[in-house]
């Protein structure tokens, strides 16, 4: 396809979000932008909420690290159902008994100003490299794809983006992006169902064949059982239950949108749903990994290893599908990324800007007026941030979704850490010394993870986020009040 025709597919696609965003912006309230006046369908924010828990680092990552890493990761996704049982039945009924915008205002209620901020924190420096992340990986797709061709530079690919999610979020924010990701993860499910069925019809199988073949591959490898593996199936799935409650159940960029459900019933059935529909979506991109290294095997092609091992693995998809998929193949591709880029950045954005206006600046507390000028300012500010941090990844290479998880695990830990002994136990904090514990279980974490893996070779995985969290409450408990006894 030449440049030309994949900027109007790109400008189609942008103007039906832009067609999407004004039909969703009449009847706002000064807090629209925030809590989407509290009246999203809950199935339409569960199907939306695919393509911000997706997004292109999925959408790569997960079928290129099949050919390292076999289906391992689908232990991972048995976790993350178990996480969203536990998001539904303990969180979700929390946040709607104190009603709040910002999810860390648990925080304030159960342990006093500084804990909040705290949490808060940690929120805004996670989301702010994971969403970074994930734009970065996008743009990178984009510039091979299509903005190397036009000559334009990838600092300016990633300004034009961020600029196009402003266009269509910045006045109804969370309202129009419960409909614009429910649009996107549609595209998204449709381009991977496509590029299974384009590999299936290249090779030959019928249905029956596919999956067959997909059965008796050397990597249809599910379970891995050996303890110093990062892939062991128990650090697996503790890791995807842990990382599922901490980056959907303590994620603001997550749990707004299913806040914006009008009744606690309907938030549970949101967030079980997500749960089925992202393990679904999963699976289908381990399904494609498989078919995508059988392909290129069958055909030929060489792909670059070092060391027994395939390096640049989120460089696989995107270079079989534009080189070897036909024309439907290119377009499905390109508009999955776009969706996916779009789906995940701008509801990271939406968080990152809510969390910031009322965690810190006590939005709540402001006239009408104000909050729009605090607001318009603070998106500002997110996206220089934003645009930042991509900038200074740019030239990072490997698996982008490992390395976003293992920054979850030392930036969500704590976070983790603090919510699970405020839910299940009465402690009382000093409050002056959150940061420091929260922080040195951080630092102790990752000394502890560089040690056991130098040393004995054992590799703590994805459960760096089980010990950051573990040593978040110990150290919590260190510093907690002691109780007042009555006097007579």
């Amino acid at each position: 396809m030449t440049a030309t025709q994949l900027l109007l597919i790109i400008l189609a696609y942008f103007f039906l979000l832009l067609v999407v965003s004004y039909l969703t912006s009449r009847n706002n309230r000064d807090t629209t932008y925030f809590d989407g006046n509290r009246e999203s369908p809950w199935m339409l924010v569960a199907f939306g909420m695919i393509g911000s828990g997706i997004s292109a680092v999925s959408l790569v990552s997960i079928p290129g690290d099949v050919g390292n890493n076999n289906l391992y990761f689908f232990q991972f996704i048995l976790g993350t159902l178990a996480g969203n049982l536990f998001i539904a039945f303990i969180l979700v009924p929390v946040y709607f008994r104190l009603r709040v915008v910002s999810v860390y205002e648990f925080l304030k209620v159960r342990f006093g100003n500084t804990t909040y901020k705290t949490g808060s924190l940690f929120f805004l420096v996670s989301q702010s490299f994971g969403a970074a992340l994930r734009l970065l990986l996008s743009i990178h797709i984009l510039q091979y794809a299509f903005f190397d061709a036009l000559h334009i530079p990838h600092w300016l690919t990633i300004i034009i983006v961020l600029i196009l999610i402003w266009l269509y979020t910045h006045k109804s924010g969370i309202k129009t992006i419960v409909w614009t990701d429910a649009l996107q993860s549609f595209f998204l499910i449709t381009v991977i169902i496509i590029s299974i069925l384009t590999i299936r019809q290249s090779l030959g199988f019928s249905f029956v064949e596919m999956l067959r073949t997909i059965i008796h591959q050397p990597r249809f490898r599910v379970f891995d059982w050996d303890g110093r593996s990062g892939t062991n199936f128990f650090k697996q799935f503790i890791s995807g239950l842990l990382i599922t409650v901490a980056l959907v159940g303590l994620d603001q960029s997550m749990m707004q949108k299913t806040l914006t459900v009008s009744r606690e019933k309907d938030a549970k059935k949101n967030v079980l749903s997500f749960g089925f529909f992202i393990a679904f979506a999963q699976t289908l991109f381990l399904g494609l990994g498989v078919l995508m290294y059988l392909y290129a095997e069958r055909n030929g092609i060489p792909l670059a290893t070092a060391n027994g091992k395939f390096t640049h693995t989120d460089d696989v998809y995107p270079f079989l599908t534009l080189h070897y998929f036909g024309t439907v193949g290119t377009i499905a591709f390109l508009i999955a990324v776009i969706a996916s880029t779009f789906a995940s950045i701008d509801a990271c954005i939406t968080a990152l800007t809510t969390s910031f206006s009322y965690d810190f600046l006590a939005m709540e507390k402001m006239p009408a007026e104000k909050k729009k000028q605090v607001k318009s300012r603070v998106l500002l500010a997110v996206n220089i941030v934003m645009l930042c941090i991509v900038l200074f990844f740019w030239n990072s290479q490997g698996a982008i979704i490992t390395t976003i998880f293992k920054i979850a695990g030392y930036t969500y830990g704590p976070l983790l850490g603090m919510y699970l002994l405020g839910l299940f136990t009465h402690t009382a904090l000093k409050g002056q010394w959150v940061p420091v514990a929260c922080v040195a279980a951080a630092v102790i974490t990752y000394v502890l993870n560089e040690y056991l893996e130098k040393r004995f070779q054992f590799d703590v995985g994805f459960m760096n986020i089980f010990i950051n969290a573990a040593l978040t409450m110990l150290f919590l408990l260190c510093i907690k009040k002691k109780p007042v006894h009555a006097t007579s």
